[in-house]
């Protein structure tokens, strides 16, 4: 089969493109960025914006099925995600239709739930995006129904964090104090259970949703972790992995909170409201329906998950120490946050 993928030189894009190329699947990159990697050779690569119909038709022309994963992360400019999120989406959609490419694989988010007061999250649950970024999250699943009205065949597929071999972005946080034998704050006691995703396990339901039966997969699915702990036990893991004999730090909740929201309205945090303000709850999601519908089931725990990207980072800190953006593929800056480093 022929898939094009977009965003395929992102974090999630690349593992979706050795997925593939691993089956014997032919493949296609619509990405703003190179896709520089070692299989760059197997792909053909489009450069181009997921927002310009003629990008999007080159990279579509022939296609068995689209997988869309390219976004505006929510470090990005409001105005950027909803052009990209909401807008891009609309392209892709209607671009595929009018080729008459008959499935695209959506990836959204749970950031759709917002932040709840119930777990576990259901797909049949309100959508209340928090920010700029999950309100577009909404937004492109409502397209999405739409275009399956129009006779397309859409399933929606909303992941957890996840995490894996080039994935770093906020992660990277928590791995670089980590391997530089720091202690590692949390956000409240780090008893609540926070439910993560291996980016493998995420390939796999993908994969799924992209070749089962149209009328079986045209759905939506929760995506996650199976096994989880608490934020503290997993995320200790990694601690204990780096070998320096540091531990996890909680922090009273409310007055760290309030000073998040004060760095991120500054400019000086990397930290965005749906992150800290989920931190101290529980997070975790259904995946009964994905199970039962797609007959598919998770590899990874939280913990084998991040003790895996883990690896990959200290494996390959040299390619990217002295990097930082707004992507998952770089390190975020850590802002004000790394002068805190010295505390702990």
């Amino acid at each position: 089969m022929r898939f094009a993928i977009t965003g395929g030189a992102g974090f999630l894009g690349i593992n979706l493109v050795r997925y593939l190329l691993e089956r014997g699947h032919e493949v296609v990159s619509l990405d703003l960025l190179p896709l520089d990697y070692p299989e760059r050779s197997r792909v053909r690569e489009v450069t181009g914006d997921i927002r310009h119909r003629e990008d999007v038709r080159a990279a579509f022309a022939g296609a068995d099925v689209v997988v869309h994963t390219a976004a505006a992360l929510p470090l990005y400019p409001d105005e950027q995600i909803r052009s990209t999120d909401i807008e891009g989406t609309r392209m892709v959609l209607e671009t595929a239709l009018e080729l008459g490419v008959p499935r695209v694989v959506h990836v959204s988010s749970t950031a759709v739930y917002g932040i709840p007061d119930h777990h576990p999250l259901y797909e049949t649950d309100r959508l209340v995006g928090v920010g700029a970024y999950g309100e577009a999250k909404v937004a492109a699943e409502a397209l999405c129904v739409d275009f399956r009205a129009r006779g397309l065949c859409v399933p929606i597929v909303r992941p957890k964090s996840f995490v894996g071999p080039e994935r770093l972005g906020v992660f990277a946080l928590l791995y670089d104090w980590a391997y530089t034998g720091h202690r590692f704050p949390l956000l409240g006691s780090g008893r609540n259970r926070y439910q993560l995703l291996d980016v493998e396990d995420l390939c796999a339901a993908i994969y799924l949703a992209a070749t089962l039966d149209a009328e079986r997969v045209n759905d939506t699915f929760n995506i996650g972790a199976a096994e989880f702990a608490t934020m503290r036990e997993d995320y200790q893991a990694v601690l204990d992995e780096a070998g320096h004999g540091k531990s996890m730090v909680p922090l009273p909740a409310a007055p760290a909170i309030w000073t998040l929201r004060v760095l991120e309205r500054l400019g000086w945090s990397p930290l965005y409201k749906w992150v800290y303000e989920t931190a101290t709850k529980d997070s975790f999601v259904s995946i009964e329906k994905a199970q039962r519908v797609l007959g598919w089931t998770p590899r990874y725990s939280n913990r084998e998950a991040l003790l895996r990207n883990y690896r990959w980072y200290v494996a390959n800190l040299d390619r990217f120490a002295h990097q930082s953006g707004v992507t998952h593929r770089v390190p975020w800056s850590q802002g004000v946050l790394g002068l805190a480093k010295r505390v702990f």
